[in-house]
């Protein structure tokens, strides 16, 4: 069994020196966000190479979303450990060879796995380079402008998937979408080298294993039965044992979770509203992208043919919109707290899924290029808040663990909005994919009328004890 380490506290870096680690954290950030979705544009072109449905697609989505999300917290604590820049090297060389794989996929069951590489790959980023900002940001003001900008970048890099997908599919093909990988994996590997100190955690956990094990599987039955409820039937025997699976795997993961002294995710801190505001707006935002930008590829591409390169641009007023918001938003933060962009956040997400719950195969393209800059200014204001909030609702020794875990949240929140997106129109022809999906832009209005209620549980206060 792993023991505690204690190790001492880093020295102070120089200005210039932290703001070089945030932009280098930045760039890792920028790949992991990108393959989130820069897939999605890609899906009709993939269903066509490896011969697969919307299911199977579903799949290739999510087998990446799903092991991020339950391995972010892992993850984080190994590098508390074994040192935050040798486990970010070694995310980096395990998501650059994934890459690769699925570059070279023969079939969709190797694509999916190589995928699901990609997400272990991807776990070891994620976490850990938040961490190594907030480590190199002690000042709570500064940290907070970092983490607009963490933020900017990471909503650009979601948000920019679908237009970067577009354009490699206009002159080459669906294997293009994962060779672009090699040179920024190659860019980020030397400068973390030479910029990017290492760092520990002055008390690094233990591993959870049993609880890394539930989690997986909680998150996987979940997530399996939403893309395979509507294949074999909601009520049918197989639904209905999944159902009982992720019943019992997220009862086995509360119990031994509350049992052990260093559980892989401490379930106390759901107690504190702040805290568990920040972990459900974490959730919503990203079901909100991830349904808009799904239902966004199917409509364009398939009941308006529209290329693959004109619905990426499609999506341009929705990157623009986070890119540029993001950092206005971790500046009203650092100002004022996180409870107004999260207002403003709530009110944009709002607006954009109301333009489209009448949606028709003959709706305007202004109206859909309205309603995808609306969601893009509200993904833009919701981040940094919502991050900022969870970091600062626990003492800064316990930063780490929040950003795990909200990182987790927003995977999560990626993997269902897939599910549930792929889920209204799987196995619907291009006529009716329009109605069938007006349930997804009823789920992205829900997701900003939630995003009102964690700013109304949101404090600006740091917690000490």
């Amino acid at each position: 069994m792993t023991t505690t380490t204690t190790h001492p506290a880093p020295p102070r870096l120089s200005a210039r020196r932290r703001w070089t680690v945030l932009a280098v954290c930045c760039l890792s950030m920028f790949l992991v966000g990108l393959d989130t979705t820069i897939v999605n544009v890609g899906l009709p072109a993939i269903g066509r190479g490896l011969d697969v449905g919307t299911r199977g697609l579903e799949w290739i989505v999510d087998a990446y979303t799903v092991v991020l999300a339950a391995l972010l917290i892992s993850s984080g604590a190994l590098a508390d450990r074994f040192g935050r820049r040798r486990v970010f090297q070694c995310g980096l060389v395990l998501f650059g060879a994934a890459s690769l794989l699925c570059a070279l996929a023969p079939s969709a069951g190797v694509l999916v796995t190589a995928r699901a590489l990609q997400g272990v790959g991807a776990s070891m980023l994620s976490p850990v380079a938040l961490a190594i900002v907030v480590n190199a940001m002690p000042d709570p003001k500064e940290r907070a402008q970092a983490i607009g900008i963490w933020a900017s970048v990471f909503g650009l890099s979601m948000a920019a998937g679908p237009v970067t997908g577009g354009a490699l599919l206009a002159g080459l093909d669906w294997r293009a979408l994962f060779w672009i990988n090699a040179p920024v994996i190659a860019a980020a590997l030397l400068l973390s080298a030479v910029f990017v100190p290492e760092s520990r955690a002055q008390r690094a956990r233990r591993l959870d294993l049993p609880g890394q094990i539930l989690l997986t599987m909680t998150l996987a039955a979940v997530v399996g039965v939403l893309i395979e409820g509507p294949r074999i039937g909601w009520t049918s025997p197989a639904a209905l044992v999944g159902y009982a699976c992720a019943a019992a795997a997220t009862v086995a993961f509360v119990r031994v979770e509350s049992r052990r002294a260093e559980p892989l995710m401490d379930l106390r801190l759901f107690g504190r509203p702040v805290f568990g505001g920040a972990v459900v707006g974490a959730v919503a935002v990203f079901v909100a992208l991830n349904t808009t930008l799904l239902l966004n590829t199917l409509y364009l591409q398939h009941t308006r043919a529209w290329t693959p390169l004109a619905a990426g641009v499609a999506t341009l007023p929705l990157a623009v919109g986070a890119t540029v918001c993001a950092p206005w938003s971790g500046r009203m933060v650092g100002r004022t707290g996180p409870r107004l962009p999260l207002l403003l956040a709530g009110a944009f997400v709002t607006a954009g899924g109301l333009c489209l719950v009448r949606l028709t195969p003959d709706t305007s393209v202004l109206l859909l290029l309205a309603a995808y800059a609306l969601i893009g200014i509200g993904f833009g204001f919701a981040n940094a808040p919502i991050t900022n909030t969870a970091v600062n609702g626990l003492p800064p020794a316990r930063a780490g663990v929040a950003g795990a875990i909200t990182s987790t949240a927003r995977q999560l929140g990626a993997a269902l909005g897939i599910a549930l997106a792929g889920g209204l129109v799987a196995g619907v022809g291009p006529a009716e994919l329009a109605h069938a999906s007006r349930p997804g832009w009823i789920l992205v209005t829900a997701c900003g009328v939630l995003l009102f209620l964690v700013a109304h549980v949101s404090r600006p206060k740091v917690t000490t004890d």
